[in-house]
């Protein structure tokens, strides 16, 4: 089995490391990552100019370092190692639950994957518990071997506590939204603004942020698709729009010439 591992914390955090050498044990092991820190990148992508691919030392690990995004480094990573079979992201050192899973590029990169056919992971442990990596190493075997085992998850968010009674299968707590704007002055007294987290409380039992409130691991399952099936099929009921006309009177594959000016159209901004 070819395991690639990434990241967004970059290449040399001690997070990476850890989750790399546990990988090991389940087969062969590639580690593919941004060159310096790119935390809540998101699924951003470099398109506007070229990216590197640098061999780099990381203990007895094969490590490449890209100048890019997350997604940037997982895609280059499958072009240049082919048939890979999982990638799973992390150890990132801070939760990625509910909201976070948005902005996340940590997620980003196992979002990336699944994009490319491949499956994949991400994993966060509490933000400053780079010295506690040890005591975590077993649950994140147990964790590595139940993605490994069950082949049916293509996408999965897994947050580990410091201290897991267990692990859980969760939903993502997304009732609340914790990012906000905190304005002040830099030196010279002009305005600047920083975009930062709140605490939330009062999560749902049986989400992410309630699993590891009390200890449990968190796994959540995810997809890309991103459509409301429930509410698109209400308003096509409600508010059909011009839905029956056009699935009556176009064809079920677009032609060649459609494709191609769409394709122009959509890649425009990224010439």
């Amino acid at each position: 089995m070819r395991i690639l591992v990434s990241n967004d914390d970059g290449i040399y955090s001690p997070g990476i490391a850890a989750l790399a050498e546990a990988a090991t044990d389940f087969g062969e092991v590639r580690v593919v990552a941004p060159d310096v820190e790119r935390s809540s990148s998101g699924q951003a992508i470099t398109a506007s100019a070229p990216l590197s691919y640098r061999a780099t030392k990381i203990r007895d690990l094969t490590a490449f370092r890209v100048n890019g995004t997350p997604a940037d480094a997982v895609a280059l990573g499958i072009h240049m190692w082919s048939a890979v079979d999982i990638v799973v992201s992390g150890l990132n050192l801070g939760f990625n639950l509910g909201n976070s899973i948005w902005h996340s590029g940590t997620v980003a990169a196992a979002k990336q994957a699944v994009l490319l056919g491949v499956r994949g992971a991400a994993l966060s442990i509490p933000a400053e518990s780079d010295q506690e990596l040890e005591s975590l190493k077993t649950w994140v075997h147990r964790v590595l071997r139940t993605l490994i085992d069950e082949p049916a998850l293509r996408l999965v968010n897994i947050n580990l506590p410091r201290s897991p009674r267990g692990m859980m299968w969760t939903r993502a707590s997304v009732r609340q939204y914790d990012g906000h704007i905190v304005s002040m002055k830099d030196p010279k007294g002009r305005d600047v603004y920083w975009f930062t987290v709140t605490a939330l409380e009062g999560a749902d039992k049986g989400t992410d942020r309630w699993a590891v409130e009390q200890n449990w691991i968190s796994l959540t399952p995810l997809q890309l698709d991103l459509t409301d099936h429930t509410l698109l099929k209400a308003v096509e009921e409600r508010l059909p729009l011009d839905g029956s006309i056009a699935l009556k009177t176009s064809e079920s594959q677009s032609s060649p010439q459609a494709v191609k000016a769409v394709r122009e159209q959509e890649a425009h901004s990224a010439k």
